[in-house]
């Protein structure tokens, strides 16, 4: 439960969820960690009396479902599922973007709709993805943070043999290695400064990596890839970050910004005119994007194994949950609610 800004998460017996009509619920396998949680504690915010359960990167077994849920989803079913509640009555839910629903609700932050963090999770059945054979509860665990680097790729139109250069070497930085790899690119380019994350990404599939702390990231990449970034994907989410980006992108490139910075920031608009830079923001994912993850998984496409870098039980997430605000060597934590 998450209760108070500074307070660390508490483990509490709460009432099991029930579905609604177009619900289903999950009993949690796996459940991840995500960046935006750490994000979203950090902030002094009016809660509920009851607090929140966050979490919303999740797989599971379904053990109930309402009565409106189609869809050919049955009891037992191993799956996951986008954790979100959208409207289905706007602009975005019409365009098949549901995490763009200004109206719409992600698992975990509202308390209808608590998330993963737990033995039992509801999710719109709708949203719900089978995992096929092969793919385990872990693998389908990592989904939802994959898909966000997933659809940070998409929305560069990452072309075969670009130049990529990715700000920041944690899960979505990882992600967005691996699927840069995927779709062609001739060299992905990782700027990292803990040595722990250097050592992943290339796993996942950076051709190089290059610690900021030691080396100025303008001289390395064109040393590395024999010319100034097509690509340049922002994935820390600190204020400074997309300036950073902008100076260090080429003639005619992308900025894709996938971190998330919760405050105001400051950019130099003159620098992206001189360089006609096309600057983009990458917001979650589609349904689209759950589902080539998944496929690229059972196929054994791309491997997310290396981006898995610990699990704990309920009991150990609360003290799990604190270190990962600093500087820490992990990078995907998952939680095994059976632990």
């Amino acid at each position: 439960m998450f209760r108070a800004a500074g307070r660390p998460l508490s483990i509490e017996t709460v009432a099991d969820p029930v579905p609604a009509a177009d619900e289903v619920i999950l009993a949690v396998a796996a459940a991840g960690i995500c960046g935006s949680d750490l994000h979203f504690t950090q902030i002094d915010r009016p809660l509920p009396e009851s607090g929140l359960v966050l979490g919303h990167e999740y797989a599971g077994t379904i053990v109930a479902l309402g009565r409106d849920v189609g869809g050919g989803l049955k009891a037992g079913d191993r799956v996951t599922a986008l954790p979100i509640f959208p409207c289905r009555a706007c602009d975005a839910c019409d365009a098949g973007l549901p995490a763009l629903c200004p109206g719409g609700t992600f698992s975990g932050y509202a308390p209808d709709k608590t998330g993963g963090f737990a033995q039992f999770v509801a999710a719109r059945g709708a949203m719900v993805q089978k995992l096929p054979a092969g793919v385990g509860f872990d693998e389908g665990a990592l989904v939802e943070p994959l898909a966000v680097g997933h659809h940070a790729v998409a929305r560069a139109g990452l072309r075969r043999g670009e130049a990529v250069l990715i700000l920041g070497g944690g899960p979505i930085g990882a992600a967005v290695a691996l699927f840069a790899r995927a779709a062609g690119a001739a060299h992905v380019v990782v700027s990292e400064p803990f040595p722990a994350r250097r050592e992943r990404v290339a796993q996942a599939g950076a051709t190089a990596v290059v610690d900021p702390a030691a080396e100025a990231v303008d001289a390395a990449f064109p040393r590395l890839a024999g010319k100034q970034p097509d690509v340049v994907f922002e994935c820390v989410g600190l204020p400074g970050m997309l300036a950073q980006a902008v100076e260090l992108a080429g003639i005619r490139a992308r900025v894709v910004v996938a971190g998330v910075v919760m405050g105001e920031d400051r950019l130099v608009p003159l620098t992206a005119l001189g360089k006609e830079v096309t600057i983009l923001y990458s917001q979650a994912y589609t349904e689209q994007d759950f589902a080539a993850v998944i496929d690229a998984i059972a196929r054994r496409e791309v491997d997310p194994a290396p981006l898995h870098t610990a699990t704990v039980g309920l009991d150990a997430l609360p003290a799990m949950f604190e270190s990962l605000r600093t500087a820490s060597p992990q990078c995907k934590v998952l939680i095994d609610p059976a632990l």
